[in-house]
Protein backbone atom coordinates (compact mmCIF):
# COMPACT_ATOMS: atom_id res chain seq x y z
CA UNK A 1 0.00 0.00 0.00
CA UNK A 2 1.40 3.28 -0.81
CA UNK A 3 -0.13 6.61 -0.74
CA UNK A 4 0.97 10.08 -1.21
CA UNK A 5 0.32 12.15 1.93
CA UNK A 6 1.18 15.68 1.85
CA UNK A 7 0.66 17.50 4.83
CA UNK A 8 1.61 19.66 7.46
CA UNK A 9 2.02 17.97 10.65
CA UNK A 10 2.67 19.62 14.18
CA UNK A 11 4.34 17.69 16.93
CA UNK A 12 2.01 17.61 19.84
CA UNK A 13 4.41 16.22 22.00
CA UNK A 14 7.76 14.27 22.83
CA UNK A 15 8.59 12.00 25.72
CA UNK A 16 11.83 9.58 26.32
CA UNK A 17 11.02 6.20 25.57
CA UNK A 18 14.20 4.74 26.18
CA UNK A 19 18.17 5.70 26.45
CA UNK A 20 18.30 7.65 22.53
CA UNK A 21 14.91 6.50 22.22
CA UNK A 22 12.34 9.45 21.55
CA UNK A 23 8.46 9.35 20.82
CA UNK A 24 7.19 11.97 18.71
CA UNK A 25 3.26 12.81 18.56
CA UNK A 26 2.28 14.13 15.52
CA UNK A 27 -1.49 15.85 14.46
CA UNK A 28 -2.10 17.86 11.18
CA UNK A 29 -1.23 21.51 11.54
CA UNK A 30 -4.97 21.98 9.74
CA UNK A 31 -6.80 19.92 12.49
CA UNK A 32 -8.05 17.39 9.47
CA UNK A 33 -8.52 13.76 10.04
CA UNK A 34 -5.08 11.65 9.45
CA UNK A 35 -5.34 9.06 6.64
CA UNK A 36 -6.04 5.23 7.59
CA UNK A 37 -3.52 3.25 8.12
CA UNK A 38 -2.74 -0.45 8.85
CA UNK A 39 -0.34 -2.20 11.32
CA UNK A 40 3.33 -2.25 9.38
CA UNK A 41 2.47 1.08 7.91
CA UNK A 42 5.63 3.61 7.75
CA UNK A 43 5.57 7.45 7.50
CA UNK A 44 7.87 9.81 5.08
CA UNK A 45 8.88 12.96 6.80
CA UNK A 46 10.71 15.63 4.98
CA UNK A 47 12.38 17.00 8.69
CA UNK A 48 14.10 20.03 6.92
CA UNK A 49 14.49 20.52 3.38
CA UNK A 50 16.46 17.92 1.42
CA UNK A 51 16.05 15.69 4.62
CA UNK A 52 13.52 13.15 4.60
CA UNK A 53 13.59 9.77 6.55
CA UNK A 54 10.77 7.02 7.21
CA UNK A 55 9.32 6.10 10.44
CA UNK A 56 7.13 3.20 11.70
CA UNK A 57 3.72 4.12 13.22
CA UNK A 58 3.65 2.72 16.42
CA UNK A 59 -0.06 3.86 17.86
CA UNK A 60 -3.10 3.14 17.10
CA UNK A 61 -4.84 2.17 14.18
CA UNK A 62 -8.47 3.80 15.20
CA UNK A 63 -6.62 6.79 16.18
CA UNK A 64 -7.27 9.10 13.24
CA UNK A 65 -6.36 12.29 15.43
CA UNK A 66 -2.49 11.90 15.92
CA UNK A 67 0.68 9.75 14.82
CA UNK A 68 2.96 8.02 17.13
CA UNK A 69 6.93 7.26 16.21
CA UNK A 70 9.41 6.39 18.10
CA UNK A 71 12.97 7.41 16.80
CA UNK A 72 16.68 5.63 17.80
CA UNK A 73 19.37 8.24 17.86
CA UNK A 74 21.91 6.56 15.52
CA UNK A 75 25.60 6.14 16.40
CA UNK A 76 26.11 7.23 12.94
CA UNK A 77 23.16 9.59 11.85
CA UNK A 78 23.34 10.76 8.94
CA UNK A 79 21.51 13.71 10.03
CA UNK A 80 17.73 12.59 10.16
CA UNK A 81 17.98 10.70 13.96
CA UNK A 82 20.19 13.64 15.07
CA UNK A 83 17.91 16.44 13.81
CA UNK A 84 14.50 14.67 15.87
CA UNK A 85 16.55 14.60 18.71
CA UNK A 86 18.35 17.77 19.36
CA UNK A 87 15.63 20.20 17.05
CA UNK A 88 12.21 18.80 17.39
CA UNK A 89 10.32 20.25 20.26
CA UNK A 90 6.47 20.20 20.84
CA UNK A 91 5.35 22.73 17.94
CA UNK A 92 7.89 22.14 15.41
CA UNK A 93 6.17 21.38 12.16
CA UNK A 94 7.31 18.50 9.91
CA UNK A 95 6.16 17.60 6.37
CA UNK A 96 4.22 14.23 5.75
CA UNK A 97 5.37 13.22 2.11
CA UNK A 98 4.26 9.59 1.96
CA UNK A 99 2.05 6.76 4.15
CA UNK A 100 3.27 3.36 2.61
CA UNK A 101 2.86 -0.63 4.12
CA UNK A 102 5.56 -3.10 2.55
CA UNK A 103 5.17 -5.03 6.07
CA UNK A 104 1.20 -5.63 6.24
CA UNK A 105 0.20 -8.48 8.50
CA UNK A 106 -1.31 -11.11 6.90
CA UNK A 107 -4.13 -12.82 7.96
CA UNK A 108 -2.52 -16.20 9.61
CA UNK A 109 -3.53 -18.57 12.52
CA UNK A 110 -1.28 -17.27 15.08
CA UNK A 111 2.09 -15.28 15.09
CA UNK A 112 5.65 -15.08 16.30
CA UNK A 113 7.20 -11.18 16.62
CA UNK A 114 10.45 -10.72 16.76
CA UNK A 115 12.10 -7.25 17.80
CA UNK A 116 15.44 -6.10 18.31
CA UNK A 117 16.26 -2.58 19.45
CA UNK A 118 14.24 0.08 17.81
CA UNK A 119 12.25 -2.74 15.83
CA UNK A 120 9.84 -2.79 18.43
CA UNK A 121 8.08 0.25 16.49
CA UNK A 122 5.82 -2.07 13.83
CA UNK A 123 5.62 -4.72 16.37
CA UNK A 124 2.93 -2.23 18.48
CA UNK A 125 -0.12 -2.52 16.35
CA UNK A 126 0.27 -5.63 14.88
CA UNK A 127 0.31 -7.18 18.79
CA UNK A 128 -2.56 -4.67 19.64
CA UNK A 129 -4.31 -5.97 15.97
CA UNK A 130 -4.01 -9.67 16.57
CA UNK A 131 -5.15 -9.02 20.31
CA UNK A 132 -8.45 -7.69 18.14
CA UNK A 133 -8.57 -10.85 16.52
CA UNK A 134 -8.23 -13.22 18.95
CA UNK A 135 -5.18 -14.98 17.40
CA UNK A 136 -2.54 -16.36 19.52
CA UNK A 137 1.06 -14.20 19.49
CA UNK A 138 4.12 -14.36 21.22
CA UNK A 139 6.94 -11.54 21.25
CA UNK A 140 10.31 -12.34 21.62
CA UNK A 141 12.24 -8.65 22.00
CA UNK A 142 15.88 -8.14 22.71
CA UNK A 143 18.57 -5.26 23.16
CA UNK A 144 21.48 -4.21 24.31
CA UNK A 145 19.89 -3.26 28.05
CA UNK A 146 16.66 -2.92 29.48
CA UNK A 147 17.52 0.94 29.86
CA UNK A 148 17.95 0.89 25.89
CA UNK A 149 14.21 -0.98 25.31
CA UNK A 150 11.81 1.34 24.31
CA UNK A 151 7.80 0.69 25.82
CA UNK A 152 8.79 -2.39 28.53
CA UNK A 153 6.35 -0.82 30.40
CA UNK A 154 3.49 -0.82 27.96
CA UNK A 155 4.01 -4.48 27.14
CA UNK A 156 4.50 -5.46 30.48
CA UNK A 157 0.23 -5.81 30.10
CA UNK A 158 0.86 -8.64 28.48
CA UNK A 159 2.33 -10.66 30.64
CA UNK A 160 4.31 -13.76 29.76
CA UNK A 161 3.64 -13.83 26.13
CA UNK A 162 6.40 -11.11 26.22
CA UNK A 163 10.06 -12.49 26.81
CA UNK A 164 12.49 -9.55 27.10
CA UNK A 165 16.26 -10.18 26.34
CA UNK A 166 18.66 -8.01 27.19
CA UNK A 167 22.27 -8.83 25.75
CA UNK A 168 23.94 -7.38 29.12
CA UNK A 169 21.16 -9.65 31.53
CA UNK A 170 20.42 -12.99 28.91
CA UNK A 171 23.09 -12.62 25.74
CA UNK A 172 21.38 -12.75 22.59
CA UNK A 173 17.90 -13.59 21.06
CA UNK A 174 18.05 -17.98 20.94
CA UNK A 175 16.54 -17.75 17.51
CA UNK A 176 16.38 -21.12 16.60
CA UNK A 177 14.47 -21.77 19.80
CA UNK A 178 12.40 -19.73 19.27
CA UNK A 179 11.31 -20.51 15.74
CA UNK A 180 12.32 -24.18 16.11
CA UNK A 181 8.80 -25.36 16.68
CA UNK A 182 6.43 -23.46 14.28
CA UNK A 183 2.70 -24.50 14.76
CA UNK A 184 1.13 -25.13 11.15
CA UNK A 185 0.04 -21.64 9.80
CA UNK A 186 1.39 -19.20 12.06
CA UNK A 187 3.92 -16.42 10.68
CA UNK A 188 7.14 -14.98 11.89
CA UNK A 189 7.14 -10.97 11.83
CA UNK A 190 10.81 -9.72 12.54
CA UNK A 191 12.46 -6.18 12.63
CA UNK A 192 15.58 -5.66 13.51
CA UNK A 193 19.74 -5.28 12.98
CA UNK A 194 20.78 -7.00 9.82
CA UNK A 195 22.33 -9.72 12.02
CA UNK A 196 18.98 -10.58 13.32
CA UNK A 197 17.21 -11.01 9.96
CA UNK A 198 19.98 -12.72 8.34
CA UNK A 199 19.87 -15.16 10.86
CA UNK A 200 16.26 -15.96 10.66
CA UNK A 201 16.74 -16.29 6.72
CA UNK A 202 19.15 -18.72 7.41
CA UNK A 203 16.85 -20.90 9.91
CA UNK A 204 13.79 -20.34 7.09
CA UNK A 205 14.98 -22.94 4.86
CA UNK A 206 12.26 -25.66 5.33
CA UNK A 207 9.89 -23.17 5.71
CA UNK A 208 6.58 -22.73 3.89
CA UNK A 209 6.83 -20.05 2.21
CA UNK A 210 5.02 -16.59 3.27
CA UNK A 211 6.05 -17.79 7.04
CA UNK A 212 8.39 -14.84 7.40
CA UNK A 213 8.05 -11.32 7.13
CA UNK A 214 11.17 -9.11 7.76
CA UNK A 215 11.33 -5.24 8.04
CA UNK A 216 14.74 -3.66 7.33
CA UNK A 217 16.22 -0.52 7.91
CA UNK A 218 19.36 -0.71 6.22
CA UNK A 219 20.10 -1.76 2.70
CA UNK A 220 20.40 -4.81 1.24
CA UNK A 221 24.16 -5.93 0.47
CA UNK A 222 24.61 -6.36 -3.31
CA UNK A 223 27.79 -6.86 -5.47
CA UNK A 224 27.80 -4.93 -8.32
CA UNK A 225 30.96 -5.77 -9.54
CA UNK A 226 29.04 -7.38 -12.69
CA UNK A 227 26.72 -4.94 -13.57
CA UNK A 228 25.71 -3.94 -17.18
CA UNK A 229 24.25 -1.19 -19.12
CA UNK A 230 20.26 -1.85 -19.87
CA UNK A 231 17.51 -0.03 -21.80
CA UNK A 232 14.73 0.91 -19.68
CA UNK A 233 11.51 2.24 -21.77
CA UNK A 234 9.16 4.45 -19.67
CA UNK A 235 5.77 4.18 -21.17
CA UNK A 236 3.84 7.28 -19.85
CA UNK A 237 6.85 9.90 -21.32
CA UNK A 238 7.47 7.41 -24.62
CA UNK A 239 11.28 7.24 -23.55
CA UNK A 240 13.79 5.03 -24.25
CA UNK A 241 16.99 5.74 -21.90
CA UNK A 242 20.40 3.52 -21.95
CA UNK A 243 21.39 2.94 -17.90
CA UNK A 244 25.06 2.99 -17.40
CA UNK A 245 26.74 -0.32 -15.20
CA UNK A 246 27.47 2.82 -13.19
CA UNK A 247 24.09 4.41 -12.51
CA UNK A 248 20.61 3.46 -11.54
CA UNK A 249 17.47 3.73 -13.32
CA UNK A 250 16.50 6.55 -10.76
CA UNK A 251 20.00 8.39 -12.04
CA UNK A 252 18.99 7.98 -15.10
CA UNK A 253 15.81 9.65 -15.21
CA UNK A 254 17.79 12.28 -13.78
CA UNK A 255 20.11 12.70 -16.13
CA UNK A 256 17.27 13.14 -19.00
CA UNK A 257 15.60 15.92 -16.89
CA UNK A 258 12.93 13.70 -15.16
CA UNK A 259 12.11 13.89 -11.42
CA UNK A 260 10.05 10.27 -10.32
CA UNK A 261 9.62 10.76 -6.62
CA UNK A 262 12.68 8.88 -4.29
CA UNK A 263 13.94 9.47 -1.06
CA UNK A 264 16.51 7.03 0.40
CA UNK A 265 17.89 6.24 -2.59
CA UNK A 266 19.12 2.85 -1.10
CA UNK A 267 16.25 0.01 -1.43
CA UNK A 268 14.72 0.68 1.74
CA UNK A 269 11.75 3.23 2.36
CA UNK A 270 9.78 2.09 -1.09
CA UNK A 271 9.10 5.85 -2.47
CA UNK A 272 10.26 5.02 -6.04
CA UNK A 273 8.28 1.88 -6.09
CA UNK A 274 7.41 1.73 -10.08
CA UNK A 275 5.06 -0.93 -11.71
CA UNK A 276 6.77 -2.97 -14.50
CA UNK A 277 5.23 -3.33 -17.65
CA UNK A 278 7.69 -5.84 -19.53
CA UNK A 279 10.97 -7.69 -18.71
CA UNK A 280 12.37 -9.54 -15.62
CA UNK A 281 13.77 -7.62 -12.51
CA UNK A 282 17.39 -7.91 -10.77
CA UNK A 283 15.45 -7.01 -7.05
CA UNK A 284 18.46 -5.60 -4.67
CA UNK A 285 15.88 -3.49 -2.15
CA UNK A 286 14.83 -4.49 0.89
CA UNK A 287 11.15 -3.59 0.79
CA UNK A 288 9.53 -6.47 -1.19
CA UNK A 289 8.77 -9.93 -0.10
CA UNK A 290 10.40 -13.20 -1.43
CA UNK A 291 6.08 -13.28 -3.03
CA UNK A 292 6.49 -10.03 -4.63
CA UNK A 293 9.93 -10.06 -5.87
CA UNK A 294 8.96 -13.61 -7.64
CA UNK A 295 6.18 -11.61 -9.21
CA UNK A 296 7.69 -9.05 -10.47
CA UNK A 297 5.04 -6.63 -10.81
CA UNK A 298 7.45 -3.87 -9.07
CA UNK A 299 10.44 -2.13 -8.48
CA UNK A 300 12.07 0.12 -6.60
CA UNK A 301 14.26 2.18 -9.42
CA UNK A 302 16.75 3.62 -7.13
CA UNK A 303 18.27 0.84 -6.68
CA UNK A 304 16.63 -2.33 -8.64
CA UNK A 305 17.97 -3.12 -12.43
CA UNK A 306 16.80 -4.72 -15.43
CA UNK A 307 17.83 -8.98 -15.63
CA UNK A 308 18.35 -8.59 -19.10
CA UNK A 309 19.01 -6.01 -21.84
CA UNK A 310 15.56 -4.06 -21.59
CA UNK A 311 13.01 -3.38 -19.26
CA UNK A 312 9.58 -1.01 -19.44
CA UNK A 313 8.17 0.51 -16.52
CA UNK A 314 4.86 2.93 -15.70
CA UNK A 315 6.92 6.02 -15.72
Amino acid sequence: MSEAVSFDLRVVATRVMADDVVEIILARSDGAPLPKWFPGSHISLELQKGLERQYSLCGRVDDDATWRIAVLKARQSRGGSRHIHDDVKPGSVLRSTGLRNHFPLENANGYIFIAGGIGITPMLPMITEAEAQGKPWTLYYGGRSRTSMAYLVDLAAYGDRITVVPEDEAGMLDLRAITGEIKPGYHVYACGPEGLLNALIGLSDGWQAGTLHLERFSPVEIDASANKPFTVHLRDSGKSILVAANETILDAMAREGMQPPSSCREGTCGTCETRVLRGRVDHRDAVLSASEREAGDYMMICVSRAADDEIEIDA
